[in-house]
């Protein structure tokens, strides 16, 4: 069998990447090759896989999640094209997990015919290798400003004749508008493909939104294949839905007698924030994303996560006026980390002429490094140790530490230091590192110490990957419960079905 399916949405943040997530599991389940495929992806949170080179490569995060679901290696064929945004006007364009060119809207049209055939060639690659590969589109395919070299929704959908899904998330409301606007926008050439739609996150009573099923069948022609409930547990690997003042997960209650509250800064340029997820899946420790004063002094544990931007989000710490509460966090003997971005923000000079183009400037100073931004970008899986115990991760950055010779963070495997250790202060560049179950345990029980919390005990059974498999296998079973799998495999197996309605007025 050979097939395909693309997963559209009616916004950003509609549910494309779970249900891809949660169809792959389903279809791996039923003893199927699957892949998952985004064509071009839109996110600072990204992860390093090996590519056949042995060389490191950086894909979007989510399709490193899908491949987990999948049961197979993250693959640098599985996103292509991926646009890391470093201010509101620019991104860095990663083309099969090499950074290669800075584009703005001005000059992407230029550079799009050059992505647009890398993403064809390596999806006819993938499917020569898989027995279906399942795609995600991105924001809406009825963007009618874009459609025009679109090549990740119905431009992609047309050249591979893949039968096209829509997802909807009703806890916005207006779901019903957002499925018919989608399609009658569309031209009658995209509308041929589009077979069905999906609704995401309902709560309630479903025999109350049964009459709206039936209404929106009747008006496109097109059946819901099935209504996802709102699910707690659906949460790891977040792209769109990283806010403010929001608490990760579900944090089940202390192994100990006493909470640890952990708060992220919310940079606007946040990358890879994603690490903190690690930290949440233990038991008694609360994760907040936060830009609230009041949150970060009440923390025990301050994170300055990832940016794509270190310099600007630097300024912006010191003019909303946080950089002074990172401060008093750290001279209150609390302890601080900083990851990536974070850790370089932490230094006491940064020397920039390649992100930002400003030179010299001045960090927090509260570790004694000084940062270097290198052209070439390190992309790396490392491995080494830290607090007594094994820890892995990877990197993703042009900042190299020049300056300095503090006590590192951890070691890699060859002996040579990585990061920085200043009392309550640290320092690391590699992303995941919390994900290596004993390493997190240690530092979390340390930081515990450092911040007064001696009631908090780390649960000593917590395993990340497993985590992380429950969530996949909740994504399988909701699928498998809730859609209507015989409709999802002759879309598959047969593409969309012939003689679907035209719903008017069309493509403007």
């Amino acid at each position: 069998m050979t097939g395909g399916l693309l997963i559209a949405g009616t916004t950003s943040d509609a549910g494309k990447s779970v249900l891809t997530a949660g169809i792959c599991r389903w279809l791996h389940r039923n003893g199927v090759r699957v892949a998952p495929f985004k064509a071009q992806n839109m996110s600072n949170n990204s992860v390093v896989v090996v590519g056949p080179d042995g060389r490191g490569g950086e894909i979007g995060r989510a399709q490193a999640m899908q491949a987990a679901a999948c049961g197979v290696p993250a693959d640098i064929r599985f996103n292509p094209v991926l646009l890391k945004p470093g201010s509101d006007r620019s991104s860095q364009v990663v083309l099969l997990g090499e950074a290669v060119d800075t584009v703005t809207a001005g000059n992407y049209r230029s550079l799009r015919p050059r992505l647009a055939e890398t993403a064809y060639d390596t999806l006819a690659d993938l499917r020569t290798d898989y027995d279906v590969v399942v795609c995600e589109g991105a924001g809406s395919p009825t963007e009618i400003n874009l459609r025009d070299g679109d090549f990740v929704n119905m431009g992609l959908a047309r050249r591979f004749s893949l039968p096209t899904v829509v997802v909807g998330d009703i806890d916005r409301g207006g779901v019903f508008a957002a499925f018919f606007g989608t399609l009658a926008l569309l031209s009658r050439e995209d509308q041929e493909l589009v077979a069905g739609f999906v609704i995401n996150k309902f709560r309630g009573d479903l025999g109350l939104l049964r009459p709206g099923l039936d209404m929106i069948t009747a008006a496109t022609g097109r059946p819901v294949h099935g209504v996802l409930p709102f699910h707690l547990d659906v949460w790891l690997d977040a792209e769109d839905s990283l806010a403010y003042g929001r608490v990760l997960g579900r944090p089940g209650a202390p192994h100990g007698t006493e909470w640890l509250r952990v708060a992220v800064i919310r940079l606007p340029r946040i990358s890879n924030a994603t690490d903190a997820e690690a930290l949440a899946a233990e038991p008694g420790v609360q994760v907040r994303l936060t830009i609230e004063p009041a949150e970060i002094a009440d923390a025990d544990l301050l994170v300055l996560p990832g940016s794509k931007a270190t310099v600007t989000d630097l300024a912006w710490l010191r003019e909303t006026g946080l950089a002074d509460a990172v401060r008093t966090h750290a001279a209150a003997g609390k302890p601080l980390l900083g990851v990536c971005g974070g850790f370089q923000m932490l230094a006491e000079s940064i020397h920039d002429d390649v992100e930002s183009g400003h030179g010299t400037v001045p960090g927090l100073g509260l570790l004694p490094v000084g940062i270097t931004f290198a052209a070439r970008k390190t992309l790396a899986r490392s491995a080494g140790s830290a607090l007594g115990t094994e820890v892995g991760g990877y990197e993703i950055h042009h900042g190299q530490v020049t300056a300095g010779e503090p006590e590192p963070f951890l070691r890699y495997a060859d002996g040579r230091p990585e990061g920085a250790v200043a009392g309550n202060v640290y320092g690391t560049h590699w992303h995941g590192a919390f994900e290596s179950d004993e390493f997190r345990r240690r530092f979390l029980t340390r930081a515990a110490e450092q911040a007064g919390r001696r009631g908090f005990t780390a649960a000593p059974d917590t395993r990340y990957a497993a985590v992380r498999e429950r969530a996949l296998d909740v994504l399988g079973d909701l699928v498998a419960e809730h859609l209507d799998t015989d409709a999802l495999w002759r879309l598959i197996e047969k593409g969309s079905p012939p003689g679907l309605p035209f719903v008017p007025p069309g493509a403007p």
